[in-house]
């Protein structure tokens, strides 16, 4: 098990492949990648590393983060995230992550904050059909209809599918190919989408569901 990356995105495109076939693509860009901090299996119980992205200013950093960057002897990151990786895996704190890391053809597996949307109804949420258009319906057509049964059990069970609130919540994609890497500019590029806006942090790892380079 190895680490994953931080990377920021871009926005989206698409390209036609020789046979003709239109792939979407998303475009992720690593920014002053490095490795921040270390979790050993003696002092915390499991390994990883820490990784930090992106340079903040010293002004934007509480004092209890100043330490920890001091301690590492490394500058200010603004975005951190913690991988797991196997004893073999480990890296030096102060090592600089690159695009190089994956390798187009390789799947790998991308998560993120999704866009907020805010209260939304069933048919926006769950993709419901809605109410018929006549038929003694008014009003309500955009409504999600009973949700629950007569006097046995006359309860609404948990779970079930009503208006609420809608996105913002941590998403993973699997099984996204790398199409090409670019080394110059730190730009991956995937072919589906992924969660969150543009300039979105999302972290990238390899995927679970597939060997790597296959």
């Amino acid at each position: 098990m190895r680490t994953g990356l931080i990377a920021k995105k871009l926005g989206m495109s698409s390209m036609f492949t020789e046979q003709g076939v239109r792939v979407s693509l998303t475009f992720l860009q690593l920014e002053d990648l490095q490795v921040v901090g270390q979790k050993t299996l003696e002092r915390n119980g499991y390994n990883a590393i820490v990784l930090g992205s992106t340079f903040a200013k010293n002004s934007k950093v509480s004092k209890s983060m100043k330490k920890v960057f001091a301690d590492s002897e490394v500058e200010p990151r603004r975005c951190l995230k913690e991988f797991r990786v196997s004893e073999a895996n480990m890296l030096e704190i102060g090592t600089k992550l690159k695009a190089s890391h994956f390798q187009a053809g390789q799947y790998v597996d991308i998560s993120g904050l999704s866009i907020g949307k805010g209260f939304a109804g069933v048919m926006k949420r769950h993709n419901f059909g809605g109410l018929e258009a006549t038929h003694g319906v008014s009003i309500s057509h955009r409504s999600h209809g009973s949700t629950g049964q007569c006097q046995d059990p006359g309860k609404v069970f948990k779970g079930k599918k009503m208006a609420g609130h809608l996105g913002n919540v941590n998403v993973t994609i699997q099984n996204l190919q790398v199409i090409e890497v670019n080394l110059e500019k730190e730009i991956i590029m995937v072919s589906g989408s992924v969660p969150g806006s543009k300039g979105r942090y999302v972290f990238i790892k390899d995927a679970v569901k597939k060997v790597a380079n296959a």
